[in-house]
Parts: C-alpha cells; structure tokens; sequence
C-alpha cells in the first residue's frame, strides 16, 4: 500500500526526478533486432519513460503492451505517447502476477527497475506463461549489494536498511531455477559514472523519486535529510561537483523450446560481457 501511495503522488514528475539510462534499451534492441516483428510486454511500465525509448529504438515494428498496478502512472504514460503521437502500443492496469496476456502469446518480457515490487516467482511463471518458445525475458535491476555504492546508499542514513526489497544474484539465480522453462542465458552489467549538483540531488530525496524515500517516517526522513546534507558536505570538495558510480544489472532470460532446455548458466555480474560505460551529467 506505500508503494501504491507513493507512485500515485510522484506520477505527476517522476520523470523529471528519476534518472534515465538508454544502455539497456540498446541491449535489448541489438538482442532482437532480427525479429521481423516484436509483440513485447512490459511489466511495471510507470509513467513511460522507458517504454518511449523502446518504441523510438525498435520502431513500427514492434508492438507494445505497458502494463501497470498504477493508473496514474498510466495516464501519464498516455499522456506522453499522445504527445508523441505513438499508436503501436495499448496500456492495461494489472498486477504483474496475474497478467492479462494469451499463453505463449509474446516474442518479449521486459521490466526495468521494478521487480522489487513485484512477488518474483509468481511474476516468472507468467512471464514464462505468456512467452513464446525461444521468447525473451529481460529484468534490468539493482542488486543489494549495488545499491551499498549508490550516494545514498552510502551517504543518506538508514537508506540500506530500508530498502530490503532488492535481491542478490545469487538470490535470483535461485528462484529462476525454480521456473522450470525457464533460463538464464547471460547477465550483463552496466556502470554509469555520474555527477550531480548537491541541490539535484536534495531535491531528488524531497521528492521521493526512489519508493525507499516512502518506507521512512516524515521525522525519519527530515532528520537523515540533514545529515545527508552535512555528510556530502563533508566527504565532496565541490557541491556542484558530486560523483558517484551507479551499477546495474540486466539478467537476459530466454524460454528454450521445451526439449532443449539445459542447465542454467551462473555467471556474476564481474564475468559477464564487457561493462558498459556511460557518462551522465
């Protein structure tokens, strides 16, 4: 019920307050793009930022499903298509454990940044419900221990031991190899180097553009509010000038045809392919 609470108040701006990366949506382009059509469902879709990238990567070919719990995040996700005069999509308010798509219906499965949200298991045996076989399952998130390096996981208090909903690899790779037909095919890691204004980032936290902000109370959160402040202040030369490195990962899960299926890959973010760098400013 906080999350729910919290993305219906932030729906109006979360775009401005929340950072964009196109090096997963550009993954997933190059991974498909042989695809002479692309029915795809995105999975906790919020307010559209990503699912605009994925139409303007992949194009008229690809059709769209954004689904979400939220109807304010998918009015405005209809709102921003509309303004962007986007047709190859439709959008439903439904749960990602109970999705309203055919059995073995579509080419792709993709939520970014949003399975902590969801009750992981049964997200999987829908995904792989819905997927066609040799289909794509594509889950781009934090891991805990990533979210350690996060700025505020290192210099806003009590943000670690808040946010408890992010899962290790480890943790992961053990409920993939629960689903059956399911199975992991590669896990890719993606670094962002970034740089913020000291106020960017203030008045980031102010208006809870991550859902951790909404596990806190309001004294809770004044109280590490000013401490974060003080510990920026202390640890960063320049307030202009704060910098960081972000680190995702992006597992790529593919439905074998059923007589095929071998055993799952482990392979840790460090072993994976080549990190992708970006610069963000």
């Amino acid at each position: 019920m906080e999350s729910y609470q919290h993305f219906s108040t932030i729906a109006k701006n979360y775009t401005e307050v929340r950072t964009l990366d196109l090096d997963p949506i550009l993954y997933i382009k190059n991974k498909i793009r042989n695809l002479p059509k692309i029915e795809m469902v995105e999975v906790g879709c919020g307010d559209g930022r990503y699912s605009l990238e994925l139409i303007r990567a992949l194009g008229s070919k690809l059709h769209l499903h954004c689904i979400d719990t939220n109807p304010e995040m998918i009015k405005y996700l209809q709102v921003l298509f509309a303004r962007n005069k986007i047709n190859n999509f439709k959008t439903t308010k439904a749960s990602a454990e109970n999705l309203p798509v055919e059995d073995n219906s579509v080419d792709c499965v993709i939520t970014l940044n949003a399975i902590h949200h969801f009750k992981l298991s049964e997200f999987l045996e829908e995904a792989s419900r819905i997927l066609i076989d040799d289909g794509y399952l594509f889950i781009y998130t934090r891991l805990q221990s990533q979210n350690l390096n996060h700025i505020f996981g290192k210099y806003f208090p009590l943000f670690r031991q808040k946010e408890t909903r992010l899962y290790e690899l480890n943790e992961l790779e053990d409920i993939l190899n629960g689903i059956s037909n399911l199975q992991i095919q590669s896990i890719e890691s993606f670094r962002y180097e970034r740089c913020r204004d000291m106020n960017r980032l203030i008045h980031q936290a102010q208006h809870h553009h991550y859902s951790t902000f909404s596990l806190y109370s309001e004294k809770e959160f004044e109280q590490s509010l000013n401490e974060f402040k003080q510990n920026l202040k202390m640890n960063f030369k320049e307030s202009k000038n704060i910098k960081w490195t972000d680190e995702y990962s992006l597992l790529v899960i593919n439905k074998p045809k059923q007589n095929i299926i071998n055993e799952p890959a482990r392979i840790s973010p460090q072993t994976g392919s080549n990190p992708q760098l970006i610069v963000v400013k």
